[in-house]
């Protein structure tokens, strides 16, 4: 399985991917991106099985990644790993494609329930 982790805080991926691998998904190929646009490349260029992505972000942030996506027909499972989870930005969200919007402080439990609809 191959994942798309893009988040502008290093360490903030390195905790997104710790959880990833907690919920049961430590087998996966993950790609880590500083932003959305960087995501866009990457996404292009590996086909990842699933994209887990930041808000807010520099140069693209995360809802600019997921439209744009979308608007080039790319139906890559797509999650938000953000710290704010207001219900205008999961109206957003869900609106645009995204399959989850998981707000932080999270925990694998939150992971593998969100993500056992998308990847079993």
């Amino acid at each position: 399985m191959k994942v798309v982790v893009a988040d502008d805080s290093r360490a903030m991926r390195m905790i997104v991917i710790r959880t990833l691998r907690q919920a049961g998904y430590d087998g996966a190929d993950i790609t880590e991106c500083e932003n959305g646009a960087e995501g866009l490349t990457q996404v292009n260029a590996i086909k990842p099985d699933l994209v887990l992505s930041d808000w807010n972000m520099p140069e693209m942030n995360g809802i600019e990644f997921l439209q744009a996506l979308r608007a080039a027909g790319n139906q890559v499972p797509f999650g938000f790993v953000t710290s704010e989870g207001s219900d205008a930005m999961r109206s957003q969200a869900s609106e645009s494609g995204a399959l989850f919007l998981i707000a932080k402080p999270f925990t694998a439990d939150m992971f593998a329930e969100a993500l056992k609809p998308v990847l079993g």
